[in-house]
């Protein structure tokens, strides 16, 4: 059985086959913002999602992207974004929900943090921003942790019209 680092490893080298003419990789985070964010939102990140972003402290793939931690990202960064559609929108998410990708139209997809196992594995949830959720059960589970998120709405999405070099199908 594969592990969370080599999951995280296969999604990373997959991922380095697209051209960076349309794959942006941040900076590496060498420092420990992550604790530091975790501690102010009360909830610990998943071990492969902190895994990718300390190696790519966000990155995009032809316009989808997943939201990097500093102050370089200004208002796009996690810290901002989770604070935003906490605490402003009216349609506020639960405190447990990390949104770290939109998809243009004010959704979100996000760490479901609350159900952290014991591999420090968490699913992806789709929030909708423009629906009354009756129940947190209603929230679409997407994919069963970041790395499977990757996989499939980055890349295998992408290469469903578009090849590795950027260039249309």
């Amino acid at each position: 059985m594969e592990s969370v680092i080599e999951k995280c490893e296969s999604t990373i080298s997959e991922l380095l086959k697209f051209s960076r003419s349309v794959l942006y990789l941040g900076k590496p985070i060498k420092d420990k913002r992550f604790i530091k964010f975790e501690n102010e939102i009360g909830y610990e990140l998943s071990i492969d999602f902190k895994y990718i972003l300390e190696r790519y402290n966000g990155f995009s793939l032809l316009g989808s992207r997943v939201f990097g931690l500093d102050s370089e990202y200004q208002e796009s960064s996690l810290d901002r974004i989770y604070h935003f559609e906490h605490n402003i929108v009216e349609n506020k998410m639960p405190s447990h929900f990390l949104p770290f990708s939109n998809d243009g139209s004010g959704n979100h997809y996000c760490l479901d943090l609350s159900r952290l196992d014991s591999k420090k594995i968490c699913p992806v949830v789709f929030w909708q921003w423009d629906f009354k959720y009756e129940t947190i059960n209603e929230v679409e589970t997407c994919n069963e942790n970041f790395c499977d998120w990757v996989k499939e709405v980055l890349i295998d999405w992408t290469l469903e019209e578009y090849n590795f070099d950027g260039t249309k199908k």
